[in-house]
């Protein structure tokens, strides 16, 4: 009987250990937490990111159709040599993420139901190493560093202990190690956190390429595909809790994938309605890249999802399509420089930020409804805040400048 009892003790323990987990809605939490005004920020951050609807770069008239290529970086944060994971490891992985987000990924058809496959979408981006460090140095787009054996991946991974982000408005920094939690695959930092120094994404290094260290059911590189996700704005199919399929809070915001309680794991069998918030004919879209199924079982993002990856590469990201670090950005010619400034969120309570990463600015001016000057302020860096918390609620109109020079006008909605 007690070998029984152990036996069934460690199948349980072994079906836990094989379920996808995701520590993004518990990272976002914890900013919520610690970060005045962070919570505020993130909830007019997503009502901007599911408003697929307004203008941007890329659905504008007479938009040009381009790829988006983002230069990656890899930080490999390994505490004894089998995590030192190898260059051909990583470029499994890097040959993942160019097929899932062109819909290229070979398995699209034989996963995908036939009910589902006019909702995938290629998501027109790119990936590439970089070529060149934040200083202009040579590079291969890879860093190494062995941290001790009581290195905290989980907390410390961008700490001077791990490997500091390179320019995280230039860069896609992910960082490959060993969580503390052996259970944990992985996490990523939402739009609203761009330009930080800790924005990016961790990845267990058992859960990283098809080779190597990867370790079955999470070996095809999925989990990197499903933080990304995160990374350009998306939220799991049941939202950030997902317990009440009623409100809007619990939802991905995204019109094409049916609404969802809780995650699926594993490979359910097409159709499920097991956690389908409305039980239908197809069932739920546990295939989708952001639910928590095996990576085999997930092959898909939807137009829906594309419309939210792209007002974040228009806004929050938008610096990171005209780095020059390595992957062919985007010049002038695909977009003019004075359309390369982002103004977001909007409507907006205690702040916004102005991207431009084409165009130097280094001011902004508020005016009300009146046309009367309110506030001046200085703009510093690619990503600059601007503070309206002070400010009355209404309406007010922007000119945005460089060294006296106008560069550009806008409008935001202070709530």
């Amino acid at each position: 009987m007690k070998k029984l009892f152990v036996l069934v003790l460690l199948l349980s323990v072994a079906l836990v250990q094989a379920q996808r987990t995701c520590a993004t809605p518990q990272k976002t939490q914890e900013l919520m937490n610690t970060v005045p005004g962070f919570a505020a920020h993130h909830q007019e951050m997503k009502t901007y990111l599911r408003n697929t609807s307004q203008e941007n770069l890329f659905n504008k008239p007479n938009a040009p159709q381009v790829v988006v290529t983002i230069p990656v970086v890899f930080h490999i944060l390994y505490k004894n040599t089998a995590q030192n994971i190898s260059d051909t490891q990583i470029a499994t992985q890097l040959a993942v993420l160019n097929a899932d987000y062109r819909k290229l990924n070979a398995d699209f058809n034989s996963v995908v139901p036939s009910v589902f496959r006019p909702l995938g979408a290629d998501m027109e981006i790119a990936f590439c190493l970089a070529t060149r460090t934040p200083t202009g140095a040579a590079t291969t787009g890879i860093t190494r560093k062995s941290v001790a054996s009581s290195f905290s991946f989980d907390n410390n991974y961008y700490a001077t202990s791990g490997e500091p982000a390179w320019d995280t408005t230039k860069y896609l920094n992910i960082w490959v190690g060993k969580f503390t939690d052996n259970t944990l695959l992985g996490f990523a930092y939402l739009p609203s956190s761009a330009g930080t120094n800790y924005d990016g994404l961790c990845i267990s290094y058992t859960a990283f390429g098809t080779t190597g260290t990867a370790t079955a059911p999470f070996n095809k590189g999925r989990t990197a595909t499903h933080e990304i996700g995160h990374y350009f704005g998306l939220d799991h199919p049941w939202g950030s809790d997902g317990s009440n399929c009623n409100t809007t809070a619990n939802s991905d915001g995204v019109a094409d994938t049916p609404a969802t309680n809780n995650p699926y794991y594993n490979c359910p069998t097409f159709p499920s309605n097991t956690n389908a918030c409305t039980t239908t004919t197809n069932g739920s879209m546990f295939m989708n890249y952001m639910d928590y199924v095996d990576d085999a079982c997930m092959a898909m993002f939807t137009t829906g999802q594309k419309g939210i990856m792209q007002n974040t590469l228009a806004g929050p990201r938008l610096s990171l399509i005209t780095s020059n670090n390595g992957c062919g950005a985007l010049t002038l010619e695909d977009f003019e420089a004075i359309n390369a400034i982002a103004v977001y969120p909007n409507p907006v309570r205690n702040y916004f930020q102005i991207t431009s990463p084409l165009v130097a600015i280094d001011e902004v001016e508020l005016f009300n409804a009146l046309g009367q000057l309110v506030s001046t302020q200085k703009l510093v860096g690619t990503n600059a805040q601007v503070n309206v918390s002070e400010l009355a609620v209404g309406t007010y109109y922007i000119r945005i400048y460089n060294q006296g020079s106008f560069v550009k006008s806008a409008k935001i909605v202070k709530q």
